[in-house]
């Protein structure tokens, strides 16, 4: 697989014990990053949604260059206080506390969306991006992942919405 040879192991980060997984590589290749969105782009029939939509902030690199690639377009859901109009938002568990994300508030009404991040661990921002989507009135038809750390239980935390990794890691 072409994507797995750019993701960079780098051991003690954040924190002693934390393998993390660097995808700085994938995105300075031409190569690496071309095949993540063509995959991307694979991975859900464009013809079911209306729009990309991609969580601050790696969601945004692989949202809109996906976005570009299938001609829709792209819905930003962002961290408090970025976004200049009406927002929504949804405050959500982190392994030391709690984060909030937020979207405007006539970002999807009534459009299908897929929602795009770069990596699915223990899956509270996702769960935490479909809901604001919901909220504002779309309709999240799956999500898409460039990697999925599979010994966490993010996958579960999105409940029946089809979710897909180009990479998964146990």
């Amino acid at each position: 697989m072409v994507i797995e040879k750019f993701i960079r192991d780098v051991p003690d980060f954040p924190k002693p014990g934390i393998v993390f997984k660097d995808i700085t590589p994938l995105l300075q290749s031409e190569e690496g990053l071309r095949h993540t969105i063509e995959r991307l782009a694979e991975v859900v029939d464009p013809d079911s949604y209306d729009l990309v939509c991609g969580i601050e902030s790696r969601g945004f690199i692989f949202g809109t260059a996906l976005a570009r690639h299938v001609d829709k377009g792209f819905i930003p859901i962002r961290k408090p206080g970025k976004l200049p109009w009406k927002t929504a938002a949804e405050s959500y568990e982190l392994e030391y506390g709690t984060d909030t994300i937020e979207i405007h508030t006539d970002a999807c009404e009534g459009r299908r969306v897929l929602m795009v991040d770069d990596l699915l661990a223990t899956g509270g921002t996702m769960q935490a991006g479909l809901k604001l989507v919901r909220r504002v009135g779309g309709e999240p038809v799956a999500c898409a992942f460039v990697l999925e750390l599979g010994f966490l239980p993010g996958r579960e935390k999105l409940g029946a919405i089809p979710v897909h990794a180009l990479l998964r890691v146990e």
